[in-house]
């Protein structure tokens, strides 16, 4: 089972942006795990010194306030949580990276703010972080479906769709598709897509010897992708799709009402293509849900994250 041990939550301490510590608080709580909030400030030109008493006390204030509205039934004192404060030397995305690796983080949770025309040009922070991050990634947006309440802070996580193309990639998706949903006793949408036409290279082909067309062979082996205790702890829904891959991926998550959507991304070797940003930046830009970006973990990670229940270390609170 997989679960989460240190979780990272950039904001810029504005309201907009702390709304995604609603989800970090909630994850934190939920896998008892020690929540990082990183705030990256402008470089100071001036060369005057920083970091003395006062400044880290009018910080750690600032951090409190940010945290105080989302602590949901948590209590600062069940929270395992630290401030960081750091330099913007090389762009927001590139400085929340290198700060997840330094801290060994395994999961960053992003708010985007949509900006899809800016995106598409220069590529939004959230997508930066999301193609070149060493540890999974969950961007949420204004304006879409929550399962995190407002008020409680529990999680409420009743469907999750993961997009699959049977590459290692979609793989890594769904291992952390099904232990979301195991966790939350979720529905877990399984969806592939379909070429408009069925591809003539034998090394794209998806029919085979027993099999009477591409549906009944792709249904077949979306089936075998997942255990076969799975159907014992939530509800499997395979399905499969004609068309362009994030289209698809965007109506059936808006026609189900999926919670979340989860897809496993490298950078390249996928139905995504061979530029990281084709599909997956759209569906980021566009999804009616939070997006789970499944990233594989560096080795020393590996080890500490997947385990067979949740962590119980005991770490003193901030």
């Amino acid at each position: 089972m997989i679960t989460f041990k240190r979780i990272l939550c950039p904001t810029d301490l504005t309201s907009e942006s702390d709304e995604a510590l609603r989800y970090g608080v909630a994850l934190a709580t939920a896998y008892r795990a020690k929540l990082f909030l990183l705030y990256c400030k402008e470089p100071d030109v001036n060369g005057s010194q920083n970091g003395d008493e006062t400044d880290r006390a009018h910080e750690s204030a600032l951090f409190t306030a940010s945290l105080a509205p989302h602590l949901g039934l948590a209590t600062f004192s069940e929270l395992d949580w630290e401030g960081l404060v750091v330099e913007e030397s090389e762009g927001a995305g590139k400085t929340i990276v290198r700060e997840a690796a330094k801290h060994e983080v395994d999961l960053i949770v992003i708010r985007s703010r949509r900006r899809p025309r800016t995106a598409a040009l220069l590529g939004s922070t959230a997508e930066i972080i999301a193609r070149t991050a060493s540890c999974p990634v969950l961007v949420i947006h204004p304006r879409e479906r929550e399962w995190v309440s407002m008020s409680s802070g529990q999680i409420a996580l009743e469907r999750v769709l993961v997009a699959h193309d049977f590459s290692s990639d979609s793989a890594l998706g769904l291992k952390y598709g099904l232990a979301l949903a195991q966790e939350y006793q979720s529905e877990l949408h399984l969806l592939h897509v379909l070429p408009p036409e069925e591809p003539q290279d034998p090394q794209a082909a998806w029919t085979d010897l027993g099999r009477e067309s591409a549906y009944a062979n792709v249904a077949w082996k979306l089936q075998e992708a997942t255990p076969s205790e799975a159907s014992l702890w939530c509800d499997l829904v395979n399905a499969v799709a004609v068309g362009k891959p994030h289209e698809q991926i965007l109506s059936y998550a808006k026609e189900h009402e999926i919670d979340l959507i989860c897809m496993g991304a490298s950078g390249a070797g996928s139905i995504f293509g061979d530029l990281f940003g084709s599909n997956v930046d759209r569906v980021l830009r566009n999804a009616p849900c939070p997006v789970f970006i499944a990233r594989p973990l560096t080795p020393a990670f590996t080890q500490a994250v997947i385990q067979p229940q949740h962590a119980k270390d005991e770490r003193l609170a901030t």
